[in-house]
């Protein structure tokens, strides 16, 4: 088991999985893919593809309209499955690309059968993180149709925080934080001038900073407060890799 994998396994977000099924996600495994930031992972409207486990980096699914305009659908972190939708439909609906230098472990898509026919239980978590995706994106959709401008990306910095330290719980109040403004703009269906505006005066109200590529929040519970944001208990999840 690969240092990367072993990390992520210790960490009290990730399921500890029984030796039937380790044994078979060992055998899912083919190698481990790095990819650079910027890089396509899954093309919208592909009809084939790997499957991927996020294993370090951040990366974001998304569609792009023929006039230009991106919509951020989702942002993905270590443990995020990728390319399971075009593997078990027709095609995929959006595109995955890298948001930072990532690395990939690549499963072996032709056993993903053999994972519904012989592992059950093992399958319904797989079922249970496409759902749990679903319910991100649903959140997400909430966000952008019924915040104001000022909710919306206070919702969006707290919930890439709580996601980011629920798999790397190191102390402090500081994260990487790689997303520009437009890509927080493209996430939030809001304006490049209204989110820097909306930024600098989160900024101004003591919330939180960004500087140098890292998001700093100091007032954690003003910004649940701000946006109605409630945090329920993060329930484990499983890893493929």
């Amino acid at each position: 088991m690969d240092d990367l994998t072993t990390y992520l396994r210790q960490q009290k977000s990730f399921k500890d999985h029984e030796p039937d099924e380790i044994a078979f996600i060992e055998q899912l495994k083919l190698r481990q893919v790095t990819l650079p930031a910027g890089k396509i992972i899954v093309q919208e409207g592909a009809t084939t593809s790997q499957l991927y486990t996020l294993l370090d980096g951040w990366a974001y699914r998304h569609r792009t309209l023929k006039n230009g305009n991106r919509q951020i659908l989702n942002f993905l972190f270590p443990g995020d499955l990728i390319g399971l939708q075009q593997n078990l439909l027709d095609n995929s609906s959006s595109s995955v690309q890298a948001l930072t230098p990532v690395t990939l472990c690549e499963l072996d898509r032709q056993k993903l059968w053999q994972l519904y026919e012989h592992h059950p239980a093992l399958a319904y978590d797989i079922t249970w993180l496409c759902a749990q995706e679903e319910q991100i994106v649903d959140d997400n959709l909430i966000n952008v149709g019924a915040r104001s401008g000022l909710e919306k990306v206070a919702m969006l910095l707290l919930h890439l925080y709580k996601r980011y330290k629920a798999i790397y719980p190191t102390p402090g109040k500081t994260i990487p934080f790689p997303l520009t403004q437009q890509e927080i703009a493209d996430a939030l269906g809001l304006s490049l001038a209204h989110t820097n505006k909306t930024l600098r005066k989160l900024e101004q109200l003591g919330l939180h900073s960004i500087r140098n590529n890292a998001l700093t929040i100091y007032d954690e519970h003003m910004l649940a407060s701000l946006t109605d944001y409630y945090h329920a208990p993060v329930k484990q999840r499983p890893l493929l890799c």
